[in-house]
């Protein structure tokens, strides 16, 4: 199953910790769920760098990236 993050209503940094925390763990299969542009781009930049693909889709406010590896 995979894991999921929902980092609606933080607001940056908060996103990025979460998904560097779960990247800690050794997770490389997992979804957050963002509600601004700001931390969609925030936490595609911090799985780039861990060399993590990155899904992006929208549904109305919110944002899913599903990241995965390369």
């Amino acid at each position: 199953m995979t894991e999921r993050i929902d980092a609606t209503g933080l607001s940056c940094p908060q996103p990025v910790i979460l998904v560097r925390n779960i990247m800690k763990k050794g997770v490389t299969d997992f979804e957050v769920i963002v509600d601004s542009e700001v931390a969609k781009e925030n936490v595609i930049r911090s799985v780039a760098k861990n060399n993590l693909n990155a899904d992006i889709s929208s549904n109305g406010d919110t944002f899913t990236i599903k990241v995965c590896k390369r």
